[in-house]
């Protein structure tokens, strides 16, 4: 089970839910739903810390470095990121009444009182809201960056480092249960025929997003470095490959890197965007996060109007520096925004976390082909101020 990668197990949890759905007695279905209600607690819990853990010093080391490329090559990365966040947002208004036209949104409206409750419930009230902890951590992140302090730098990474923990050895195995507890539950409820129909659909059109969004990225870098785009494409279908295998960005970054230099990128600047850019540009799965959002939102007969999605497509922007390098880091990284920002209630993160998650190995593929594209577009920009301050 150690070898068998997390899209596996999370496809296996969704049809063994469905399954004991329809033939488990009342009773386990609320043993399961007792474990759902105190993993999503501990879920609450733990949010305000990975918010923390994860966005302080990421904004802290963005904060030093080799000055106007990591301004360069972070600029870019924001400004994909939130591109494909509009991306989706104007497909989904667009493909979404036609897609799910069919669904009947009263068959989703307050799923709470369709499921069983659990047996009984634990309270794990968090130390302090969402947004305090956002504030708190873009405070110490600036703050770290601006007086180049060691100490209290040293001090998060560490923390960070034991969320790193919690989420790669608790959180992470845990998810599958969880997932299969919820469509046990929702499947004695009499939902999940209608929910598998928006997931399927959903997930058709995000990895179509994905692959236009590549073409975009690599129609630039190919006009910005004179190449023919759909080779550069070609060249880095190996990380493509391994990403969508590994499910980490990390992992996939010495291919990523060799496959960089190979389209175009000068090393020294691959050497420093590519490691930066799997850190900070997760385009995919802005992508999927935004269009999973507006299908939960639409679940639960909500309209996402682009007043409502922009602020939060710019938020997620900034968040996704705080994605942690395993797989689903992006979606717990947003768990917070998609509470404060979008109003989702226990049981939309949780359709959330088991639609995010069913794609997350293609999201990630997409960002780190991506990063090759914006290694170089930011090796052009970067050469082009080299020689007009030379000038």
């Amino acid at each position: 089970m150690r070898r068998f990668g997390l899209l596996p197990k999370i496809i296996l949890a969704i049809a063994l839910g469905i399954v004991a759905g329809m033939i488990f007695p009342e009773i386990i279905i609320r043993v399961f739903a007792t474990f759902n209600g105190l993993f999503g607690n501990f879920l609450g819990f733990a949010i305000p810390f990975i918010i923390i853990g994860f966005i302080a010093p990421g904004i802290a080391a963005l904060g030093r470095g080799a000055g106007k490329l990591l301004g360069i090559t972070t600029s870019i990365a924001y400004v994909s990121t939130v591109a494909a966040g509009l991306l989706a947002f104007f497909a989904a208004t667009a493909l979404y009444p036609i897609l799910l036209k069919s669904q009947n949104v009263r068959e989703f409206e307050n799923p709470e009182e369709a499921l069983l409750k659990p047996l009984f419930t634990v309270d794990m009230p968090p130390v302090m809201g969402i947004m305090t902890a956002l504030l708190v951590a873009f405070m110490l992140g600036l703050g770290m960056a601006y007086i180049k302090g060691k100490t209290l730098q040293n001090a998060l990474i560490d923390f960070r480092g034991i969320i790193e923990l919690v989420i790669e050895k608790v959180i992470i195995p845990l998810l599958p249960f969880h997932i299969f507890g919820i469509f046990a539950n929702m499947t004695q409820g009499g939902q999940v025929s209608a929910i598998m129909s928006v997931f399927i659909k959903v997930f058709i059109m995000i990895i179509l997003l994905h692959l236009i969004y590549l073409l975009v990225q690599y129609s630039v870098a190919g006009t910005a470095a004179k190449r023919n785009p759909f080779k550069m494409l070609k060249e880095m279908a190996p990380a493509y490959m391994t990403a969508l295998g590994t499910q980490s960005s990390a992992s996939t970054i010495p291919v990523t890197l060799k496959h960089a230099r190979k389209i175009g990128a000068r090393e020294k600047v691959a050497d420093f965007s590519v490691p930066l850019l799997a850190t900070i540009h997760l385009s995919g799965s802005t992508i999927t996060l935004v269009s999973c959002g507006m299908a939960v939102m639409l679940l639960q007969g909500q309209e996402a109007t682009f007043a409502e999605m922009l602020p939060f497509i710019m938020m997620l922007g900034v968040t996704m520096i705080a994605a942690p390098g395993v797989p689903g880091g992006a979606v717990m990284a947003a768990l917070g925004l998609l509470e404060t920002m979008l109003g989702f209630s226990s049981t939309m993160l949780s359709l959330m976390i088991a639609l995010y998650l069913a794609q997350d190995s293609f999201g990630t593929a997409t960002n780190v082909t991506g990063d090759g594209a914006l290694t170089v577009i930011a090796d052009k920009l970067s050469g082009k101020s080299e020689t007009e301050a030379s000038a």
